[in-house]
């Protein structure tokens, strides 16, 4: 699959900078607010259809996309100062506050997964590994553990996909590496340097459809993420520096706003209708069928009401404190802050 991204934008220090003013000391002018993600899936739309919707053009708000090949490229990108706000998996803010950068999550996207989906090769799946079970006890001709990639380690990819191999008692199994996106992906697994790859639903699609790889985890299944984690967790959440907030909470406001009004349209509107939005911005050359479906399952579990409970956060620590992860137990109340849900949702009323 080859993503022809034909705006991908970054913000400059400076104006990063200015975004951090009292919005009162800069209204004459536009505040520069930058989101950042990786890699351009579609689970990560909202932010695009936010701004192709034009929810941030009335508030005086020039909104720009940062889009990266991983997960952790929106967390790098918010340490680094690059960003103002990041959307990726909930292990990202917990990552951050741990190593010294404090960071909450401000909405939750997705409460269940779209990136634990796995994918093995062909010829193997041919050859009867047809579970996660089987190719936890595959060798490679060297007699080496399988090798699955990841988009990056420390991933929400790799956060999910090594969860369930853990689950499963065979966390130990398994070799992973880094696989970036699919433009190194696919070949890698098509020319049997991969075993397995992570995959969000466009991801499975396309590669099933070429013919070099089938499914043999597939969470747009009904019940199979909930009975492998328990319930529903905060997979895919938008977060931010607890600085920015403490700078400038009207800035975080107008943001949450902008993000809540988008994912309302969304709740309303086909798959067609988002695909018509931002498909040829943002995935023109990725095969539409790909595109629709994973917007179909990005639809069918979103998480549309942004809100993260203390219960379903907690079910999350089975996924993020683990041997691995480097990531010490937090609290509930330490890194979700839902008050620019809640003000952004009574405006809607």
């Amino acid at each position: 699959m080859t993503i022809a991204r034909r705006t991908v934008l970054a913000g400059s220090a400076a104006s990063l900078g200015a975004s951090c003013l009292p919005r009162s000391a800069s209204a004459q002018a536009s505040t520069e607010v930058t989101l950042a993600f990786g890699p351009a899936t579609a689970v990560y739309a909202l932010g695009m259809i936010a701004d192709a919707k034009g929810f941030f053009k009335g508030e005086k708000m020039n909104f720009k996309l940062l889009i990266g090949n991983a997960g952790t490229h929106g967390r790098q990108s918010l340490a680094a100062g690059q960003a103002t706000f990041a959307h990726g998996d909930a292990s990202h803010p917990l990552q951050l506050t741990a190593r010294g950068k404090p960071a909450k999550i401000i909405l939750a996207t997705q409460m269940v997964s779209s990136i634990s989906n796995i994918v093995v090769r062909k010829d193997l799946f041919d050859a009867g590994i047809t579970s996660v079970e089987k190719l936890a006890t595959y060798k490679r001709p060297d007699g080496a553990k399988p090798i699955i990639a990841a988009t990056a380690i420390g991933s929400g990819t790799w956060m999910y996909g090594t969860y369930v191999f853990e689950a499963k008692g065979f966390g130990d199994k398994i070799n992973w590496v880094a696989g970036g996106g699919p433009k190194t992906m696919y070949p890698a697994l098509e020319t049997k340097q991969f075993d397995a790859i992570m995959a969000v639903p466009g991801w499975v699609i396309e590669v099933e459809k070429k013919g070099f790889g089938k499914a043999i985890y597939d969470t747009s299944k009904p019940g199979v993420f909930e009975a492998a984690f328990g319930g529903t967790v905060p997979v895919l959440v938008v977060y931010t520096l607890t600085e920015t907030i403490q700078n400038d909470r009207a800035e975080v406001q107008v943001f949450v706003d902008a993000m809540v009004k988008a994912m309302a349209w969304v709740k309303v509107a086909s798959a067609d209708d988002l695909l018509a939005l931002v498909g040829e911005k943002y995935f023109a050359g990725v095969d539409p069928d790909a595109v629709k479906a994973e917007l179909t399952f990005d639809k069918q579990t979103w998480a549309y009401d942004g809100r993260i409970d203390k219960a379903s956060f907690e079910r999350g620590g089975k996924v993020w404190y683990r041997a691995g992860s480097d990531i010490p137990a937090s609290k509930y109340e330490d890194l979700v802050d839902m008050s620019f849900l809640d003000a952004a949702q009574a405006k809607l009323k």
